[in-house]
């Protein structure tokens, strides 16, 4: 398979890109830096540095991940003109390649911006609410993706991702809490808590995005969640990083931010009854890995 990942140079992205050429697919990275790091690009991938709200060709591709996002909610609620360019303006830019090419789009959402509040596991029919501009934006960018679907007859796939966490992800991005956490417990470095630690969310581990990513494939348009189906406080989640990191500092606690959603879970129901995919990872075993990845670069 031909396949092009935008953003393919970031944390899903780059994980992605190794899994399609451990397969032998023929892999094209589109991404602008703006966050990726050109060292996370497989060798054997073909690497483009360019932003998705530029002119993008993917002639001979079947399929494009479109995983390149402005993925900050504090960044949207500073500088929301500039999350709608990138999030729904680019977005639109490569829906018009994948078409002009033939290519399926399989498009990574968010679940947690785009339910708001959740009163139990979140189903992909529930009101949607976002309580953020990164929110807004990426459900804006779904509807143009099931507007595509109706208009031009295409098949294209959105995965709703829950708190995504494991090896590459970036400790300066608001959502890489597990990242932010075992990067400062591998420095001796204190520890901060927004809100009471009470807030919840489902955190699932890169690896299994990434299978759900590969699912997707071939599958003729839907929303899906991706997630555990399990929620954590973020207080539970620091004494886990505590333990796998083998850290006797507590947390500092500040004053909860704007944006941020109390609680988050996912129905993953139907993804595994449609597509047959299902988190295999245990939150002590993801972060286990990702404790080891974060040691070993800081030891680098």
């Amino acid at each position: 398979m031909r396949a092009v990942v935008t953003g393919g140079a970031g944390f899903i992205g780059s994980n992605l890109v190794d899994a399609l050429i451990v397969r032998g697919d023929a892999v094209t990275v589109v991404d602008s830096l703006a966050s990726g790091k050109r060292e996370n690009v497989h060798a054997d991938a073909t690497f483009v540095e360019r932003d998705i709200r530029e002119e993008l060709d993917f002639a001979g591709a079947a399929v494009v991940f479109h995983l390149a996002a402005q993925a900050d909610v504090q960044t949207s609620m500073q500088r929301p003109e500039y999350d709608a360019h990138v999030n729904v303006g680019g977005t639109v830019r490569v829906l018009e390649a994948a078409r002009a090419a033939g290519a399926q789009v399989v498009f990574s959402s968010t679940g947690g911006a785009i339910y708001g509040e959740c009163d139990g596991p979140a189903p992909e029919d529930s009101t949607l609410e976002p309580v953020s501009p990164y929110g807004i934006a990426k459900l804006c960018a779904e509807q143009y993706l099931g507007g595509w679907n109706r208009i031009h007859g295409s098949g294209h796939v959105v995965l709703r991702f829950a708190n995504v966490y494991g090896p590459r992800q970036d400790s300066g991005l608001e959502g890489g809490v597990v990242a932010i956490f075992l990067e400062r417990m591998a420095r001796g470095e204190p520890t901060t808590i927004f809100g009471d630690g009470g807030q919840t969310r489902d955190f699932v581990y890169v690896g299994d995005v990434v299978d759900a990513l590969l699912a997707a494939v071939g599958h003729d348009g839907g929303i899906y969640n991706v997630g555990t189906g399990r929620e954590t406080s973020v207080a539970e989640l620091h004494e886990a990083c505590r333990r796998v990191a083998g850290s006797d500092e507590g947390p500092r606690l500040e004053p909860a931010r704007l944006g941020d959603a109390l609680r988050s879970v996912l129905d993953v129901s139907r993804i595994e009854r449609d597509l047959g995919w299902r988190a295999r990872t245990s939150l002590d075993d993801g972060l286990r890995r990702t404790w080891e990845w974060t040691t070993a670069q800081a030891a680098a």
